[in-house]
């Protein structure tokens, strides 16, 4: 067998294998006597099948399997021990002239693309903007009434009053407010932030009844048909009208801002009063947008380099590569359409892959353990859990003997590395921003 490559151009070869005879007469004929024992064939005993039948019968198939294995490892063997960085597959060169009954040896041609040799420009000239979110006054309160509410207390007024909590009874009305019979019932709950006006109800008490119209008395966006657990139509085709039987009264109570609540949410003693407190929340809510600027920052950072590393790709390749990679064949027009954005992500991933190697960016075993024991605290300390840390290690161990989520923890991982190793080298403008400010920066572009 010989196989060797022929450049075609700058980004482009052709690799070509030729396959002698010797290369698979030998497992052709152990496959076909493996066939002749196993072969039955009516008038023959098992095994006496006379060898002329087996090969006419299977001859060919077996030559095409077996040339087709040597073939496949030959291309692949070949681009490994030739250190050839290609891009996509190798693409095989119709041959309409292969006439298996009498060919002993066999050619086979595969277009390759290239990989450019790019020049990686991650300095301090280039400026990418870093926006850092913090949380304003307005988001603050939000999040401190979101607290007191979380580990407030229920009361049970006795009477409908602001921001009660309601369970009672819903029944398809007629005009005379009397049940419809067959028609809509059920068991529900609302609050009085759900109506737009809330009179008919505020003030009544259990055991009283309201009547409310679907239509007008509900906010425009509640969804009183998941209330009823009816799809849309059948409330469009009831009456509309509802009497509404009040069963229970509840409250939920925000608890005050005092030092049993600071304790709750942060830990004994670390917020004596409000401000320390608010201060936490603070700090807490802008740990939650680090993510969002990192995403941000790596999607700016890779556009500012990408436009400094100029290189080109084998384009009229990686279009044809395309239409064939995929499960379903796409057509040229998918193909110019899509070409734009998989050939940013293409040059990008040379850019990553070169700033890997040549910086040695990696990620050990006892780094997965560590960052994915501090994924579980994380995960654990909202539902107000400390684990101790063999309890962490036990759990992070047990978490990475899934491969599947040890790979995507790792993949986390290494992006992590990779946006700090970019924050590092490219020269960041960082600016102050609100978190309302940074979702109309996104949309805006």
């Amino acid at each position: 067998m010989n196989v060797n490559t022929t450049k075609t151009g700058d980004l482009t070869a052709t690799l070509q294998v030729n396959i002698r005879e010797e290369d698979y007469q030998q497992k052709v004929a152990d496959k076909l006597k493996d066939y002749r024992k196993k072969a039955n064939i009516p008038g023959f005993r098992p095994g006496h099948v006379p060898a002329g039948l087996i090969k006419k019968q299977y001859g060919k198939a077996v030559l095409i399997d077996e040339v087709n294995h040597i073939l496949q490892h030959a291309v692949y063997d070949h681009i490994k021990a030739e250190e050839l960085d290609i891009l996509g597959n190798p693409l095989p060169v119709e041959n309409t002239d292969i006439d298996w009954d009498t060919q002993k040896e066999f050619s086979f041609d595969f277009e390759l693309g290239l990989a450019p040799e790019i020049d990686v420009q991650i300095n301090e000239k280039t400026e990418v903007q870093y926006f850092k979110i913090t949380a304003d006054k307005a988001m603050v309160d939000r999040y401190v009434e979101d607290y007191a509410k979380r580990f407030g207390k229920m009361s049970y007024p006795g009477q409908v009053e602001e921001h009660a909590i309601v369970k009672g009874v819903f029944k398809e009305a007629d005009e005379a407010a009397s049940p419809v019979e067959g028609g809509i019932e059920k068991e529900a709950t609302l609050t009085l932030d759900n109506l737009k006006e809330d009179k008919v109800i505020r003030g009544k008490k259990v055991g009283d009844t309201a009547l409310l119209n679907a239509k007008t008395a509900f906010k425009d966006e509640f969804n009183l048909a998941n209330l009823l657990a009816v799809d849309s139509d059948t409330l469009e085709k009831s009456t509309g009208s509802f009497s509404f039987e009040i069963k229970e009264i509840s409250k939920l109570e925000p608890s005050e801002l005092n030092q049993e609540l600071f304790d709750k949410v942060f830990g004994e003693g670390k917020a004596s009063n409000e401000e320390e407190f608010r201060a936490l929340v603070k700090q807490d809510a802008e740990k939650m947008f680090v993510s969002e600027s990192e995403r941000k920052f790596y999607e700016d950072a890779k556009k500012a380099v990408l436009a400094k590393s100029n290189f080109d790709l084998p384009a009229s390749f990686l279009r044809k590569w395309m239409q064939t990679a995929g499960e379903k064949p796409m057509t040229a027009d998918e193909v110019e359409a899509q070409y734009p954005q998989m050939e940013e992500s293409m040059k990008w991933q040379l850019v990553e892959n070169k700033v890997i190697k040549e910086n040695k960016i990696e990620v050990t075993q006892e780094e997965l353990v560590t960052f994915t024991q501090g994924l579980v605290s994380k995960q654990m300390a909202q539902y107000g859990q400390e684990p101790n840390e063999g309890e962490l290690e036990n759990i992070a161990k047990r978490v990475l003997e899934n491969q599947e989520e040890a790979q995507r923890i790792a993949d986390q991982l290494f992006s992590e590395k990779l946006v700090q190793f970019l924050k590092e080298n490219l020269k960041l403008k960082e600016k102050e921003v609100t978190f309302d400010a940074f979702l109309k920066t996104i949309s805006a572009k």
